[in-house]
């Protein structure tokens, strides 16, 4: 029996000599064929195009008044309320009541109380209750209180419009039952 050690050693030189046959001068001939066809092709390159004629763009704007420029917008805004026929506007002077800081879709109204000849609304912003009367303001909008039923509280809300102009629009806040 043959040792692995010696077999291994055995296949090892067999192998070295089979692939040092392979370079017997065959590869001359692959050679010479490489060197013909190098010989016999010719090289095409497609010829450029000329470019195009660069022409520069004359900016003439640059000497008017920038789009972006935050004073054009105020007076354009001035211009817009010197020229607006609206009378309607609300009174940024008055002294404004605790309402008016919460969003009416926030606002519950939650009861009524009557005294003779007045009614009043109670209305619940987070978890305190506030009584009203017509003439009230409520709401983001300035909005006034117009009338008070036992159902809901009726006013007028002085907004906005998309163009600037200040318009009326009506809402109401209506009862609100708890659900047990």
């Amino acid at each position: 029996m043959i040792k692995p050690q010696f077999y291994y050693a055995g296949l090892l030189v067999a192998a070295s000599v089979v692939l040092s046959g392979c370079d017997n001068g065959d590869n001359q001939e692959v050679r010479q064929w490489m060197d013909e066809v190098r010989q016999q092709t010719r090289v095409n390159v497609p010829k450029l195009s000329e470019p195009k004629k660069f022409l520069p763009f004359n900016y003439t704007a640059k000497d008017s008044v920038d789009p972006y420029n935050p004073s054009k917008l105020e007076i354009a805004l001035a211009k817009a309320k010197a020229n607006s026929s609206s009378v309607l506007q609300p009174d940024m002077d008055r002294r404004r009541e605790p309402l008016e800081s919460y969003p009416l879709d926030t606002l519950r109204m939650v009861g009524t109380l009557q005294k003779p000849g007045i009614n009043f609304a109670l209305v619940q912003a987070d978890k305190t209750v506030y009584h009203l009367k017509v003439g009230n303001y409520i709401g983001q909008n300035f909005g006034m209180i117009t009338n008070i039923t036992e159902n809901e509280v009726e006013l007028k809300e002085i907004v906005q419009d998309a163009s600037g102009e200040w318009v009326e629009r009506q809402a109401k806040l209506e009862l609100q039952e708890n659900k047990k």
